[in-house]
């Protein structure tokens, strides 16, 4: 039901065309403006006329007439003036602006020298009357009412006469008459109210003294203006009252139009009421009348029921239809050996009818196999007659091959409806495609509509010869492929090209599928099935086999980058949504696409072949890279003296069958020329080095950060690849199998044989006699360090978690793990403790050395008692050598273990070196310079190092239980050579001093220091004897 219509319509309608006709605004703002004028004229003429008519000896009492006018500042009001008061003094000159004026603006700006004050004093009118009421008389009372009578005169139709103010005589009648203006002058746009004034005042003013000359004019007369004006006054009081007139009547109409308007909503409403109720009686009628009634006979059930019904005869009826032209078909095509009735169908139906036909076709061929069985193979020619009857005699008429024609018929009517789909096809008539579609149908299930849409498309057409074009692109492009160190280029550029071809095609024809064919989805499956399978895969195909001969490694980044690519269209396709645009694809759709996907790159993937295929690609990787270094080794193993040069047993079985392998895969027929090149790169050979003896360097069998760092992010970005391509359930086998070819090549055949050798140099040097020992194997040990503790981040970081699916595999990788860093870091600790051992074997060697008489030194030598004896500086020299290259070796905490060991070790020998020797009291300065110089150069050690860190240095261990550097595992501090000092001063102090020393010392520390004491020069002397006695 609409609404009802707004009472407030006819009412604002007849409001603007009130407002239209009524210029109220303007002709009040022109009348309040016309009146201060006026009061201007006025005040001006009763000054002129009170300064130059009267004497000065005028009283008050004898005020001009002229103030009569004074009237109209009251709006014409009836009522009399109060009695006259007095004026406040500075205000009789001084024109006054009405409450009114001052707040509509109808007022001009203050005379010059005027205070804005005193140019707007009053509020009211009683202020007013209090200013100018002193000059009003009883004459004014009467000019007042004279000028009322004229007004109501002018207003009842009478002429108009103007009324004379001028003396104090009986009005006069005067025939003046202005400039004449109307309600239309007020309407105009272009009115301003002080054009018209001025119009006003030009009309009252005469020529003659508009024009004169300035000299000659008179004085100014203001009578001409005041008629003038009050012509104006009260024609616009007659208008005011015209209008006033029309609005009351307009007023008038809108009241009637009100009501009228809420007497026929109300009417309406009423009728509306009646409607609703009419309805709800239907409605409870046809729902079967009122609730909880048992007639269920009657009402909505009965309609119900009536319309089901009527629906099952119809249809009945077209059944029967249906039957009755299948047996005229039959009856046509068993007794005359045509289809007529079929044919006109076909013709005249359309759409719908191709349908039909198709349909009542295959139900005819139905009963031809049940009724004639035995006209299946032999066509009986027909009789002659019309009737199928020879001639008058009636006999019957022989039967065709209703098979066969019913068979040719259908054929014709594919072939016919191909044809038409096929010309609709090329004009781009989706309506007539869509019936030949929904027509071929029926024929074997539309596979044959299906192929000529797609076996004809276009984009196959084309791409057919590009198929088999050869796969071509740049050498650098190839050659980047192969270069483990390079980033991969992409995508192949022609199965680039292919992709985004297809990503085009299959959205553009994915709109024509929609609207061509009833069955959109099967057409859409089957169009993207030929674009994978013939197409994309040919191609692809092509491309893996010429990257395959390349090498390795550039088959595998480039079936990365293909699924990556492919990926990304099949994921664009269900975006879009194809035929099902702008909303994503049918689950059924998304399926094939995943599934087509999954086909492409199957045979790559099945299985183990894929791992098999990165394992093959790093161990040529990593063979090629450490062919010179297992080279080096393998010359090396004769000189068991030399670094890197005696090797375990199972080192030297990983160096034979590595370099053996790598030989042997060089000169294999698999690998291509390219390939063989890229490894012989690797290997830092040329093409000539491969048949005859290697030479190798010094320099190749050092261990090196970088060529580390290069075969943990080529195992690396094999990792991230299986993911991508593979990934699922086989994951932590194919993590296991990778980890293992790492642990191989980096922890056993680079790793662990640089450490035996190290180990067994540093053996080597605890026997040196004449040269002190050659530690330089520690700056390779850094390097080791560096490597071991990269090998277990990456293990820890991107091989564990990956893992994580199966416990039993993970378990495995990290006892592996375990075992591997385990066997590398105690090789270090061995290393460490060799080269601690051989330092303290050789200053113990150097102490030897040190003369008897270099603590009892003669007079001759006193001159040389400033400086340490020969035998410090050799130790304190090599020692210092020692950190020095533990130092650019280790890092804490292994550093401060490694430097708290040598510092214990020294102690111990100087403490024994200290005992063997009697020393004299100028000897005991030269011990303390000694001991001092021994002291400094311990102090200046970084000893803090922490007890519980291994002496490798490596942070984050998994096994904390391994040997640490120092035999007892503690830090050194240091202040502890300060007890050499202290053991130097017992030589230098006297007998007294030295009892004080040694006052309060506990019996371990007691026996030892009675040794010093008794290795003083001067131990038989009494006061030393006495020191013993008391200890």
């Amino acid at each position: 039901m609409p609404p009802p219509r707004s009472k407030k319509r006819p009412v604002q309608r007849l409001r603007q065309k009130l407002r239209d006709l009524h210029p109220r605004t303007e002709l009040v703002r022109f009348v309040h403006k016309l009146k201060g004028l006026l009061h201007a004229v006025f005040v001006h003429a009763t000054h002129d006329s009170s300064t130059d008519q009267k004497p000065a000896s005028a009283t008050p009492a004898d005020p001009e007439p002229d103030a009569r006018y004074a009237s109209a500042l009251h709006h014409h009001r009836d009522e009399p003036l109060p009695p006259p008061r007095q004026t406040p003094p500075g205000y009789q000159s001084i024109r006054c602006v009405t409450p009114s004026e001052h707040e509509e603006g109808l007022h001009d700006d203050p005379p010059p020298g005027v205070p804005y004050q005193q140019y707007f004093p009053f509020r009211s009118y009683e202020d007013l009357r209090a200013a100018e009421e002193h000059r009003y008389t009883i004459r004014e009372q009467q000019a007042i009412e004279e000028l009322r009578e004229a007004r109501r005169r002018a207003s009842s139709g009478l002429s108009y006469q103007r009324v004379s103010v001028v003396s104090t005589r009986t009005s006069r009648a005067v025939s003046y008459r202005g400039p004449e203006f109307s309600l239309d002058t007020f309407k105009s746009q272009d009115f301003i109210v002080k054009d018209f004034i001025e119009t006003l005042s030009d009309s009252a003013v005469p020529v003659s003294r508009r024009s004169g000359n300035p000299a000659r004019q008179v004085a100014f007369d203001p009578k001409p203006l005041i008629r003038t004006f009050e012509h104006a006054l009260i024609r616009l009081g007659t208008l005011s009252e015209d209008l006033e007139l029309q609005e009351n009547e307009l007023s008038g109409s809108v009241r009637r139009a009100e009501a009228q308007h809420a007497q026929k909503n109300e009417s309406l409403g009423i009728k509306l009421e009646e409607s609703i109720e009419q309805f709800n009686r239907l409605d409870e009628s046809l729902n079967g009348g009122v609730s909880g009634s048992v007639d269920s006979e009657s009402g909505g059930n009965i309609a119900v029921r009536i319309g089901e019904r009527l629906e099952e005869l119809d249809r009945q009826r077209q059944r029967a239809q249906d039957a009755k032209f299948l047996i005229q078909c039959w009856m046509e095509v068993s007794e005359r050996g045509d289809l007529s009735s079929l044919e006109d169908v076909r013709r005249l139906g359309g759409g719908d009818g191709k349908v039909r036909c198709a349909h009542i076709a295959r139900q005819l061929l139905r009963l031809s196999h049940r009724l004639d069985p035995e006209y299946g193979q032999v066509n009986v020619p027909r009789t002659n007659g019309a009737d199928g009857a020879n001639g008058q005699n009636g006999a019957p008429a022989k039967k065709h091959n209703t098979r066969e024609i019913i068979e040719k018929f259908l054929e014709m009517l594919e072939k016919d409806l191909l044809k038409q789909f096929d010309d609709f096809y090329r004009r781009q008539n989706f309506e007539g495609m869509r019936e030949c579609a929904a027509a071929l149908r029926d024929f074997n299930d539309g596979a044959s509509v299906m192929g000529l849409f797609v076996n004809q498309h276009q984009f196959f057409i084309d791409r057919s010869q590009l198929v088999t074009e050869e796969v071509a692109g740049d050498g650098e492009t190839w050659d980047r492929l192969a270069d483990p160190d390079a980033e991969p280029p992409g995508v192949e550029p022609s199965l680039q090209s292919l992709v985004d071809e297809v990503r085009l095609v299959v959205q553009e024809e994915s709109f024509i599928i929609k609207k061509a064919f009833p069955y959109a989805d099967e057409v859409l499956i089957r169009f993207l099935q030929r674009v994978f399978q013939q197409s994309i895969q040919a191609r692809l195909e092509m491309v893996l086999d010429k990257a395959n001969s390349i090498s390795s490694l550039a088959f595998l980044r480039s079936l990365q980058a293909a699924r990556s690519y492919i990926g990304s269209l099949v994921d664009d396709l269900k975006s879009h949504g194809l035929t099902e645009h702008p909303e994503p694809v049918t689950s059924h759709v998304a399926a094939m696409l995943d599934q087509q996907l999954e086909d492409l790159f199957i045979p790559y993937l099945l299985g183990s072949s894929y791992i098999e295929r990165e394992k093959k690609n790093l161990e040529e990787l990593y063979s090629s890279l450490l062919f010179k270094f297992t080279v080096y080794q393998s010359k090396r193993r004769k000189i068991a003296t030399s670094y890197l040069g005696s090797l375990s047993q199972r080192g030297r079985e990983l160096f034979a069958s590595a370099k053996d392998a790598y030989m042997e895969r060089l000169g294999s027929s698999d690998i291509s020329t390219s390939q063989r090149s890229m490894m012989l790169q690797l290997a830092g050979l040329k093409e000539a080095d491969s048949d005859k003896e290697i030479e190798v360097s010094e320099e190749d069998g050092q261990l090196s950060l970088p060529n580390a760092k290069r075969m943990l992010k080529w195992l690396a970005e094999g990792v991230g690849r299986g993911l991508e391509l593979g990934g699922g359930n086989e994951t932590p086998k194919d993590v296991q199998a990778m980890l293992g070819l790492l642990l191989s090549h980096v922890g056993e055949i680079y790793l662990e044989t640089a450490l035996d050798a190290a180990a067994e140099l540093a053996t080597s040097q605890e026997n040196v006699k004449n040269n002190p020992p050659d530690i330089s194997y520690l700056y390779s040990l850094r390097t080791a360090i560096g490597i071991l503790h990269l090998l277990q981040m990456s293990i820890n970081t991107v091989l564990l978690p990956l893992a994580a699916p199966s416990l039993i595999t993970r378990r495995e990788i990290e006892k592996t793990t375990n075992t591997t860093i385990t066997n590398l870091e105690n090789k270090i600790s061995t290393i460490l403790q060799k080269t601690i051992d051989v330092s303290l074997s050789w200053a113990a060697k150097l102490l030897q050395g040190q003369k008897k008489q270099d603590f009892r030194p003669r007079d001759e030598d006193l001159v040389s008692l400033g400086a340490e004896t020969p035998t410090c500086l050799a130790v304190t020299r090599f020692l210092d050598r020692v950190a020095t290259q533990a130092t650019a070796t280790l890092s804490q905490p292994a550093l401060g273990l490694f430097l708290s060991e040598v510092a214990l070790g020294l102690r111990g020998q100087l403490l024994d070196h200290f005992r063997r020797f009697t020393v004299s009291l100028t000897g005991g300065l030269v011990v303390s310079k000694d001991a001092t110089k021994y002291a400094e150069l311990v102090r200046g050690w970084p000893t803090s190092g922490s007890s519980t860190s291994d002496a490798s240095g490596k942070r984050g261990s998994t096994d904390n239980n391994q040997q640490n550097a120092g035999s007892n595992g503690g830090g050194f501090e240091k202040n502890g050579m300060d007890i050499l000092v202290e053991v130097a001063n017992l030589f230098v102090i006297g007998p007294e001093a030295l009892r004080e020393r040694l006052r309060g010392v506990n019996g371990g520390e007691r026996e030892a220091l009675r040794t010093f004491v008794r290795n003083r020069e001067d131990a038989s002397s009494v006061g030393v004897q006495a020191v013993l006695a008391g200890l």
